[in-house]
């Protein structure tokens, strides 16, 4: 009997590190899973070590597929050819999965946002995505970055200002965030670490952390739509599963140290859009917000949100 040979469709996926990042995880989870292969798919995937680096790797056709924030690919994966411009294939995270936390010491001085005023800000680096979305939560209450002082500190130093309180309030990354409301040592401002929390300090939906393709080299409706697939099938696994079970399978740059992928697992559980769906509407807000609080090249024309979403045909999904 001859053997049964099954092509399988390659597609590079160039995925924004650091590798441990919960944003991207239903990536590795579903490399490490073999959804991917079960959908038909040979995906290799290449870290970048952020997400400009995978915004530019499918805009220069060295990627078919890249995994990075609505940020990265408007600020380095347009072109001035409509014909490459990017589709958003799967929506992954609302917003950056950061929480705006008031340190321990300021506790009774700051109560709302309003009380922002003059005062010190903890970010882990300048010009990170959730800048934006803390200005947009600023102009919300008729204020500007302008009249906070913003401090870069790097994750130990943003803990050490939370603790000391040489800072007034924080964007803490997750787990982190959540590590630090359950031990008491900060209270909570302002959450963008769900898409329900997102939106209800935002006002409206959001899209941040997404998988993109150009469109002049998508793979067929059915090879992407398998893609969706997989995804969803990851980020069901990762609702469900036990730290252990996705520590001996997924490769241990991935995992990073096992106490810390515990809590990484727990704050991502939550973390993602519902299958994986971005509306246009969402994606015009994001679009609103970046561009009033980001600078963005001139050379370049940001498509219509409609344009930018990726329609797959009925029959192959």
């Amino acid at each position: 009997m001859p053997a049964l040979i099954v092509l399988l469709q390659a597609l590079i996926f160039a995925v924004s590190g650091p590798p441990t990042s919960p944003e991207y995880l239903p990536v590795r989870v579903a490399e490490a899973e073999g959804y991917f292969a079960a959908e038909g798919l040979a995906v290799t995937v290449r870290t970048t070590r952020a997400e400009s680096g995978a915004a530019e790797a499918v805009a220069q056709g060295q990627a078919d597929l890249a995994a990075t924030t609505l940020e990265a690919i408007l600020r380095f994966g347009l072109r001035a050819t409509t014909s490459q411009a990017p589709r958003l294939v799967f929506g992954l995270t609302a917003a950056p999965p950061v929480a705006l936390l008031v340190a321990g010491p300021h506790a009774d001085a700051v109560r709302s946002i309003e009380d922002l005023s003059a005062m010190r800000v903890g970010v882990t680096t300048p010009g990170a995505p959730e800048h934006a979305w803390f200005g947009w939560l600023l102009a919300r209450v008729g204020m500007s970055i302008a009249q906070v002082r913003v401090r870069s500190l790097g994750e130990r130093g943003l803990i050490a200002a939370i603790d000391s309180g040489d800072v007034h309030v924080a964007l803490v990354p997750e787990p982190m965030a959540s590590r630090l409301l359950s031990q008491g040592r900060a209270k909570l401002l302002a959450d963008f670490r769900t898409p329900r929390a997102a939106a209800t300090v935002l006002g409206s939906s959001t899209v941040n952390a997404a998988v993109f393709t150009r469109a002049d080299r998508r793979a067929p409706d059915r090879d992407l739509a398998g893609l969706v697939r997989a995804l969803r099938k990851a980020e069901q696994r990762i609702r469900v599963a036990e730290g252990r079970d996705l520590t001996g399978r997924l490769p241990a740059r991935v995992v990073g140290e096992p106490a810390d992928f515990e809590a990484r697992l727990a704050a991502s559980r939550g973390l993602y859009l519902p299958d994986g769906a971005v509306s246009a509407e969402q994606l015009q807000q994001t679009i609103t917000i970046i561009r009033t609080h980001t600078p963005l090249p001139q050379s370049v024309k940001i498509p219509r949100a409609e344009d930018m979403l990726l329609q797959l045909k009925p029959s192959a999904r």
